[in-house]
């Protein structure tokens, strides 16, 4: 089964709210051809999924490994194929391995074009907060997001706009401990699409929210799009 077999319908404006896989939908679309992309753990994964399969796009796993294909399925999992978050994957024609301080150094030494990552928190000014909420009983989980916030040439965050009570993870200032700083070139969440530049932050596009309410419930000043 190829990539463009799991992809979903083109994702364009809609009238309610993104799930998770439309998210990644739309970040898949926005990848630019042949461009070389790591995944983070988590949600940024499922993009893996919805890429094209001309879109010649070669995926890189901090475990070391390139060319990486979609999620593996049943009567596709080899145990030895995995992403960084230990899910089982499958391989694209070409797919090459290596040590995991090769991939390292591929990260740290400005290889990969683009890197989506998931968020606790995303600051007005582009900082990364995504290994610990700096509560007592969190897990902290660093893995290679601070080698990507710094390495990559574009990061990508894919996060819910919102936490379960309400809480925004686009503010004007961190609270938890950073990831990097001033790293983050755009913001995709379930209810809007944010870039984020020298300018501030500017909405592009918007899922089942009102831009009036949209800035309501944000701390962070934006600006929109035309014809938002």
């Amino acid at each position: 089964m190829t990539p463009n077999d799991r992809a979903t319908t083109p994702v364009t404006d809609r009238q309610q709210p993104l799930g998770k896989h439309d998210i990644a939908a739309l970040i898949a679309q926005d990848i630019p051809r042949g461009a070389f992309v790591n995944l983070g753990i988590g949600q940024p994964t499922l993009v893996a999924d919805h890429l094209p399969a001309d879109s010649g796009v070669v995926l890189h796993t901090e475990n070391g490994m390139l060319n990486m294909g979609p999620a593996a399925r049943d009567g596709e999992v080899d145990p030895d194929l995995t992403n960084a978050g230990k899910v089982p994957v499958t391989e694209l024609p070409g797919a090459a391995y290596f040590h995991h301080a090769d991939s390292f150094a591929m990260m740290r030494g400005g290889h990969l074009d683009i890197c989506v990552l998931g968020a606790f928190q995303v600051s007005a000014a582009g900082d990364l907060a995504n290994w610990h909420t700096g509560a007592p009983d969190a897990i902290p989980a660093v893995g290679g997001a601070m080698d990507l916030a710094i390495g990559a040439k574009q990061v990508f965050v894919m996060m819910t706009l919102f936490t379960k009570d309400g809480t925004p993870k686009l503010v004007p200032d961190c609270t938890y401990p950073l990831t990097g700083l001033g790293c983050v070139d755009r913001v995709y969440t379930d209810l809007a699409v944010f870039d984020i530049g020298a300018n501030g932050v500017r909405v592009t596009r918007t899922f089942g929210i009102a831009p009036g309410e949209l800035a309501a419930r944000l701390e962070v000043p934006l600006t929109f799009a035309e014809g938002l």
